[in-house]
This record gives C-alpha cells, sequence and structure tokens, in this order.
C-alpha cells in the first residue's frame, strides 16, 4: 500500500492579493520539490472532492458557514480580517481542502493507505468555530479529528500541532473533545506570537508548549521528549492528526524560530514511532503554515520521506 497524496487545482487559485505570504506558490513549489525528489513515486496520488456540507458544520456553525458563502465574491476580493482575503476561488478551495482531510481519514482508517499527506491550501489551524481567520476558513484538522470519531468510531485521536503559531481553532473546536478524553492535543509554538493565545490550554487533555523567540530545534526536541511523549503514551491514540505548519523554519521571516531541515526529520520520526507503537502507523498530515518557499519545499521533503519510509 502506498502512503496517500492529496491536493487539488484549486488549491492553485485562490489568492489574497500579489504580495500576501500565503500565496499559491506554497502548494506549487512542494508539489514540485517532491516530484523533482522522485517521492510521489512512491505515494497514491489523489484529487480531493470538495468537503460534504455535514462533514464542515461538524466543527462549524450554520451561521458561520453561511456568512462565509455570503461573503464569497463573484470578482475582486472581499476581506475577512486584516490579513485574510476571499477571492472568487476561495470558497471552493476551502471546501476543497476540507474534502482532502476527509479523504485522507477515510483511505486511513480503512486500510487504503497507512499514511496521508495533503499539499493543501487555505490552511485551517486558525479557523474557530464561529468566524474565519488568521488566512484560514475551515479547520481542516478539526474536520479531520471529528470525521474520525463521528464517521469511522475512533474513541482516541491524537492532533500534533508544530506550526510556529498556536492553533486557537483546533484548539477552541476540539475543547470538549480534549476534556472528555476523545482527542489529545499537543502543540508547539512561539510564545505570544499571532494569535496571541495558547499559554493557558482551553481543556484539560492539551498539552501546549509555548517557545521563546529566537529558541532552536533543541527547544523542540526537549518538549517532545519530556512533555509531548509521556501524554502521548498515557493516551495511546488510534490515530495521529498533524497540523504540519513549517514557518519556525530559521528562514522564514514571518516568525523567530531558529529550526533547521533536519529538525522536521526528526520530529516527523518520533511521530511515525509514536505511530507505530499505538495505532498500527496511521498518520493523516496537512499543511498548515511555511512562508519562506524554499526552505518550505525542503522541510515538507524531510517530513514526507519519513512518512513513506525513505528515511
Amino acid at each position: 500500500m502506498l502512503v496517500a497524496y492529496l491536493t487539488h487545482p484549486y488549491a492553485l487559485k485562490h489568492e489574497m492579493g500579489s504580495h500576501h505570504p500565503e500565496c499559491p506558490d506554497r502548494v506549487r513549489v512542494v508539489d514540485d520539490y517532491l516530484r523533482a525528489q522522485g517521492l510521489l513515486d512512491f505515494m497514491r496520488e489523489e484529487t480531493a472532492a470538495a468537503a460534504p456540507p455535514h462533514t464542515i458544520l461538524r466543527a462549524h456553525t450554520r451561521e458561520m458557514v453561511d456568512a462565509i458563502e455570503r461573503m464569497a465574491p463573484q470578482q475582486g476580493y472581499c476581506g475577512i480580517d486584516g490579513d485574510t482575503t476571499m477571492n472568487p476561488y476561495t470558497l471552493v478551495a476551502a471546501q476543497h481542502s476540507a474534502g482532502a482531510a476527509i479523504k485522507a481519514i477515510d483511505l486511513v482508517c480503512s486500510g487504503e493507505s497507512p499514511r496521508a499527506f495533503c499539499n493543501i491550501r487555505p490552511p485551517g489551524h486558525h479557523a474557530e468555530r464561529h468566524r474565519a481567520m488568521g488566512f484560514c476558513f475551515f479547520n481542516n484538522a478539526a474536520i479531520a479529528v471529528l470525521h474520525a470519531i463521528q464517521a469511522h468510531g475512533l474513541d482516541r485521536v491524537l492532533v500534533v500541532d508544530f506550526d510556529v503559531h498556536h492553533g486557537n481553532g483546533t484548539e477552541e473546536i476540539l475543547a470538549d473533545q480534549c476534556d472528555a478524553r476523545r482527542v489529545l492535543m499537543v502543540s508547539t509554538f512561539q510564545h505570544h506570537l499571532y494569535p496571541g493565545t495558547g499559554d493557558v490550554p482551553m481543556a484539560t487533555n492539551m498539552v501546549n508548549v509555548p517557545l521563546p523567540a529566537y529558541s532552536r530545534g533543541d527547544a523542540m526536541r526537549a518538549a517532545v521528549l519530556d512533555r509531548w511523549l509521556p501524554a502521548i503514551d498515557d493516551f495511546a491514540p488510534q490515530l495521529v492528526v498533524i497540523s504540519a505548519g513549517f514557518d519556525a523554519h530559521r528562514e522564514d521571516d514571518l516568525a523567530s524560530l531558529g529550526w533547521v531541515d533536519a529538525d522536521y526529520r526528526w520530529l516527523t520520526q518520533q511521530l511515525v514511532a509514536v505511530a507505530d507503537k499505538h495505532c498500527g502507523g496511521r498518520i493523516v498530515s496537512m499543511l498548515e503554515g511555511g512562508y519562506h518557499l524554499p526552505a518550505l519545499a525542503r522541510s515538507v521533503g524531510e517530513h514526507v520521506k519519513v512518512l513513506i519510509g525513505a528515511d
């Protein structure tokens, strides 16, 4: 069985202005790099359909979804907040990003693919139950987790978020699932960076580790070994869902952490070991941040090499 690779053409059509860092080239450079390295030869390529509406409504209110649909422009742009803008393709792109999360869960939970990586945009982990924000419209990770629980009957799902920005939306949407111990969420992020949340977890089953600005990969590795792994072993997940942000890289100007390519390889190795130990290797990973294009492509390459067993 091959690891699944999911993307869709609308990921290249959504854009928020010529100088916006969350740009179509993010998906393009990842795809180009994986092809050039021959990594997609070892993956099952899938084009994600749009998510069925009821799967999005597990994570978001009807009022929020209706508001986004009403705001979708026929031409030009419509601003959601100072950082987040819709063009005529944004709504469909967001529906397909959520659809990639759903399809990936179905493939992995059914045993058709052992793991999956979703090269998608717009990203999702800032989108809260009631609002879009921070480049994000629908929360792909939360939609994936709730689909695994409600459609596939899983009792324990691990969410890992290593984006440099705190996944406030994922935390807010899944807080009740964490309190019920159906979900464990572990994360690292740069302290006091956008959106300024995460220091105090919203639920008992969350392990948030804020990292000081200018800290390097050794701080992340200590957080994983000392804080994440004991909680994960105690939880014994049946599935691992990853919000894979690559903007903690030292070459990324949107933040001030100092990770390098090898840190993403090491981190993915730890998560694969966790999945192999507890849940038959089952991992669904989806792209979140990462805005320095060469560093993003290389770091995703290291992540994918480990997922497919090439590292």
